[in-house]
């Protein structure tokens, strides 16, 4: 059961295309895997719809829940930054699977759509890799794969930084991540990733390098751009 999910802002923004293109495949992966806020999304579909086809005035449910929601600005948005949506693929045989060292993974619709943007599989520090993918826009969009028994030094954020768990588990001081989960998190936490018994996929975007805060990991400094880039 997924227990973190982007918050309204970011679910309405991805509906109206206002993200960043690595936060909007963060959030479209994230939907693909979630029942929940697929639902969320419908409904902030025909409220959109509602406010380009001239409904009056947006569902109640919807405004007694978002007391800031302003549809007419909503709407002079979304005419102004239309998303331009690539051609889909000729060929109905998408890749859907992504390798790592005899290890395949089943990637959900939205990354699979994006699968020729992947590249190369790079080795970090100890038992884990990341591979990059190539969205443009400022943000750095990547999949960062932890062997069981891998821990990531004590960090926090210059900027902020979404983590989507794509296959497997990780853990943190604050909880446990599984399938689906979102988690955003910005220069006011510090955490320390970690995999146990298990291997963890994630597909995290960063808009500015981690910076380690613990003992000999802030040595490591210098070279948090390894992660971002």
């Amino acid at each position: 059961m997924i227990k973190f999910h982007p918050n309204e802002e970011h679910l309405f923004h991805y509906v109206t295309g206002d993200l960043s293109p690595a936060m909007l495949m963060m959030v479209g992966t994230h939907v693909d895997m979630c029942p929940h806020c697929q639902a969320q999304v419908r409904d902030m579909e025909e409220l959109v719809a509602s406010k380009l086809f001239g409904q009056a005035q947006a569902p109640q449910e919807f405004v007694a829940a978002n007391d800031d929601f302003n549809g007419d600005e909503m709407l002079q948005q979304i005419m102004s930054q239309a998303p331009t949506r690539e051609p889909q693929a000729a060929s109905a045989l998408l890749a859907d699977e992504l390798v790592l060292e005899g290890k395949r993974f089943k990637l959900p619709a939205t990354l699979t759509r994006s699968h020729h943007r992947i590249g190369e599989w790079q080795k970090l520090i100890g038992q884990m890799w990341r591979a990059p993918v190539q969205i443009g826009g400022e943000d750095v969009l990547t999949f960062i794969y932890m062997d069981k028994g891998t821990k990531v030094p004590e960090h926090t954020h210059k900027g902020s930084e979404a983590t989507l768990v794509v296959n497997g588990v990780f853990n943190d001081e604050n909880s446990e991540y599984r399938d689906g989960d979102f988690v955003f998190l910005d220069g006011t936490v510090k955490h320390t990733p970690e995999t146990r018994d298990e291997d963890c996929l994630t597909l995290a975007a960063l808009d500015a390098p981690m910076q380690f805060t613990s003992g000999l990991s802030r040595l490591l400094n210098p070279f948090s751009s390894l992660f971002f880039k």
